[in-house]
C-alpha cells in the first residue's frame, strides 16, 4: 500500500473523529456553556484533513503513486468529511447553522451523480468523468463555507457563503447531468 493510500486511509478515520468534535460542541453551546476547546479541535481536525488532502495528492503525483485504490479513496475521503461538515454543522446547535437546504442539496448532487455514473456504465459498457472547473470552484467553496461557520465569521452572514457554494454545487451537477445524458446519447446501445 502506498503511502498516499495510508494518507486517505487516514482522513476517511478522522470523519468520526470530527463529528464527534463537532457534536460535543454543539451539545456545549445547547447547554448554555460552550465549549471552546471543542470548536478548536473541530477545526483543527478539519484543517488536518484539508492538508493531509494535499499531502496525498502532491505524494501521489511526485512519487508515482497513483493507484486504482487510491483513485476510490481520495474522493471518498473528500466526499466524507464534506457531507459530515455540511450535515453536523446544519444539524447540531453551532451559534450559526448551515440552513437544511444545503445539505440536502450537497447530498442529492452526488447521490445523482453517483446513481448517474452507474448507469452510463452500466448502459454504455464506461463512464467518462470529466473534471470541470465549476466542480473545482463547488469544492472551494463549501469548504470556505464550512470554515466560515466554525470560525464564526459574521461580517457576511453564513447563508451568503452557503448560497454561492450551493449555486456552484447545483451548476457542476447540472454539467454532470449533461455530460451523463450526452454519453447515453453517444452510446451504440442507445442507437439500437
Amino acid at each position: 500500500m502506498t503511502t498516499a493510500n495510508k494518507i486517505s486511509i487516514f482522513r476517511i478515520l478522522l470523519v468520526p473523529v470530527f463529528i464527534g468534535f463537532a457534536a460535543y460542541y454543539g451539545q456545549s453551546v445547547a447547554e448554555g456553556a460552550p465549549d471552546q476547546r471543542l470548536r478548536y479541535a473541530t477545526i483543527f481536525i478539519f484543517g488536518l484533513a484539508a492538508v493531509s488532502d494535499a499531502l496525498d495528492g502532491w505524494l501521489a503525483r511526485k512519487f508515482n503513486q497513483k493507484t486504482r485504490l487510491g483513485a476510490i479513496l481520495d474522493p471518498l475521503a473528500d466526499k466524507l468529511l464534506m457531507l459530515s461538515a455540511v450535515i453536523v454543522l446544519s444539524i447540531t446547535a453551532w451559534p450559526q447553522r448551515f440552513p437544511l437546504w444545503f445539505p440536502l442539496l450537497i447530498i442529492s448532487r452526488d447521490l445523482i451523480s453517483i446513481v448517474g455514473a452507474f448507469v452510463v456504465h452500466h448502459i454504455a459498457g464506461h463512464c467518462r468523468i470529466q473534471a470541470h472547473w465549476t466542480g473545482k470552484v463547488a469544492t472551494i467553496a463549501q469548504i470556505v463555507a464550512i470554515l466560515w461557520l466554525m470560525l464564526e465569521m459574521r461580517f457576511i452572514p453564513v447563508i451568503w457563503v452557503a448560497s454561492v457554494a450551493a449555486f456552484f454545487t447545483l451548476v457542476s451537477g447540472m454539467i454532470n447531468l449533461a455530460d451523463g445524458i450526452k454519453q447515453l446519447q453517444a452510446s451504440p446501445s442507445s442507437h439500437a
